[in-house]
């Protein structure tokens, strides 16, 4: 039976939503191993002089808990 752990992360973006939360997978990546899966939570944007500046998604990232060695 596997157990799944979940962490909230915030990625963002200049680009795109899309962008932002292929940060924010990127990023989990980088101190946990095996993620398997994002729900994005919220899709948010930084506004300056009508214009979209920073793209901006809240995400739980899901992978699993590791065993420990013995």
């Amino acid at each position: 039976m596997t157990a799944i752990k979940v962490i909230k992360v915030i990625g963002t973006s200049a680009e795109s939503w899309e962008d932002a939360a292929r940060e924010a997978v990127r990023r989990a990546g980088e101190s946990v191993d095996d993620v398997r899966g994002i729900e994005i939570e919220k899709w948010t944007a930084t506004v300056e002089d009508d214009d979209i500046t920073e793209y901006k998604v809240t995400s739980e990232i899901a992978f699993p808990v590791r065993e420990r060695e013995q």
